[in-house]
């Protein structure tokens, strides 16, 4: 992870629609397709985060 310091509206945005996309994984009803993509951007976003 980034070191401490300025915390900028873009990472910001970017912890929400990460947390946002993991409570989608949660839902059960979530077709395959679906739940491939999101999980793919999970991991996209992850690395943009420095958390891989």
């Amino acid at each position: 992870m980034k070191p401490v310091g300025n915390y900028t509206c873009t990472e910001y945005r970017q912890e929400m629609m990460l947390l946002g996309l993991k409570r989608q994984l949660e839902d059960p009803k979530l077709p395959e397709p679906d739940r491939m993509r999101i999980a793919e951007r999970v991991r996209e976003l992850e690395q943009q985060m420095g958390m891989d």
